[in-house]
């Protein structure tokens, strides 16, 4: 295999560069009380209620939670975010992560409010990509109904057309002004319905390059066929593939609903499962470069370290614009400050939107951190480690 630059996650000096000692020391503090799981499940409730009951606790989160994993409250708001990444060359995903309004005043704006982002992407050489969620701009119930067999009613078909306009208003507004655009991956019982919109946008604005990208959940099993049917379907049609590939989020909603209706969970058995079948997604695609973009989006080391490696034994530069890795703001900046100092393509995914907005979204990093195996006493341990590696230096 072809020599790789040499990147180690272990360097926490690059990992660290853009945080003063003060932002650290605030880091280690969170990452310590998210080591607390117990801890994590009370202040959730907690931080829920307070907000609920009107308590003035909106300052406290948003000094705390909301600044480590969000860059603001509006797209304004982020702009210090956007800046302090790309001076590290790490791009911005500006992320609407306001979620539970259903309806269609709602909708609207959040169409509005995605392209708000494309404009600003457009404007800016620190943003490569949008990206938004169908069920932000169409009723997850509809999406659903959409995915069977059941003929939907006259009043159903038209809020179907209005939500595809929804999202062709945002591929098109995307397509105008060259900024890609990701459409996140869903529950599998939706995912069909947003697949087959994907295919729409692609094949309208993907002849040229990649604008769009579909969202693949490698931790459910049939994800790889999946991905190797919509490159022939792109071959076929002559469009290019834009691939976001993630191992998933809704893991244990989509095993308790296949329980309960009785069908074959769709996912991967074990976490080793999911981590082969994603290594072998960025195999399949980076043989396939000519016609597939990709995003892996990814904390795993051992996917990164790979793809480095493909990228090499393929001959791609770490600057080709058709790879990208990416993070979530506030977690594995090992990864993305070490990739982005190699000079690979790298972004972060950056939430925004109202503190009381964003709380499902930040209760679930909380979660995820204590959850994933090691991540919360991962991040922890670095952040220790550079705290150490500075007393060190300075004495």
């Amino acid at each position: 295999m072809n020599p790789v630059p040499n990147v180690s996650f272990e360097d926490t000096a690059i990992a660290f560069a853009d945080k003063s000692d003060a932002e650290l020391y605030k880091t280690y503090l969170l990452f310590a009380a998210m080591n607390n799981n117990s801890l994590v499940k009370m202040g959730g409730g907690l931080m829920k209620k307070a907000l609920s009951w009107n308590l003035p606790v909106k300052f406290l989160i948003k000094k705390s939670i909301f600044e480590q994993f969000c860059g603001g409250e509006t797209i304004q708001e982020c702009k210090p975010t956007i800046q302090k990444l790309g001076a590290s060359g790490i791009g911005t995903i500006l992320d609407y992560s306001v979620e539970g309004e259903s309806n269609e005043e709602s909708f609207d704006h959040t169409v509005q409010e995605i392209i708000s982002t494309v404009e600003m992407a457009a404007n800016s050489t620190h943003i490569p990509f949008s990206v938004f969620k169908v069920t932000g701009v169409a009723d997850p119930a509809l999406l659903a109904k959409a995915q069977t067999d059941q003929e939907l009613t006259p009043t159903e078909k038209a809020a179907y057309a209005r939500a595809r306009a929804r999202v062709k208003a945002i591929c098109q507004r995307a397509y105008e002004r060259g900024v890609r655009v990701f459409i996140d991956a869903e529950e599998s019982w939706l995912q069909e319905t947003i697949d087959q919109l994907c295919f729409e946008m692609m094949e309208l604005y993907n002849q040229e390059r990649p604008i769009v990208y579909n969202t693949y959940q490698l931790y459910r099993h049939d994800r790889l066929d999946v991905i190797k049917r919509d490159y022939e379907n792109a071959v076929k049609r002559g469009y290019y593939l834009g691939g976001k590939l993630v191992r998933g989020a809704y893991m244990e909603k989509e095993a308790r609903v296949a329980q309960e209706k009785g069908y074959r969970n769709p996912i991967n058995p074990s976490k080793q499962a999911t981590d082969d079948l994603y290594n072998e997604a960025l195999k399949f695609c980076l043989e396939h470069i000519d016609r597939i973009a990709i995003c892996a989006g990814t904390h795993n080391e051992d996917s990164c370290y790979l793809l480095m490696q493909l990228m090499a034994q393929h001959h791609l530069a770490p600057q080709d614009e058709r790879i990208y890795f990416a993070q979530l703001l506030g977690m594995s900046d090992n990864l993305s400050y070490n990739l982005a100092h190699a000079g690979y393509k790298v972004a972060k995914y950056v939430p925004y939107g109202p503190v009381e907005a964003v709380m499902p979204y930040l209760l679930r990093r909380a979660d995820e951190n204590t959850a994933i195996a090691g991540q919360s006493s991962r991040e922890f341990s670095l952040v220790k480690k550079e705290m150490e590696r500075r007393k060190h230096r300075r004495a």
